[in-house]
């Protein structure tokens, strides 16, 4: 892997408190012969167990996950 970013599309409530309703990440990941399974499963454990803001605004909005490899 050479990189890795993320682009965020948000959508709040109308009210105050003008929490997060949906939140989609979506990663680029750079490399060469990088293996979908592999770069799925980081990704996977990234949200479901290492970052705790993605688990407490899961709480409140519908999050969903895409990506896409590129390879250079």
């Amino acid at each position: 892997m050479t990189d890795c970013a993320v682009s965020l599309k948000a959508e709040r409530a109308e009210t105050e408190p003008k929490v997060f309703t949906r939140i989609a990440f979506h990663y680029t990941v750079s490399g060469r012969n990088l293996k979908s399974e592999s770069v799925e499963r980081a990704i996977k454990l990234s949200y479901e167990k290492y970052c705790s803001a993605t688990i407490m605004l899961g709480k409140t909005a519908e999050i969903t996950h895409t990506w896409e490899i590129v390879e250079v």
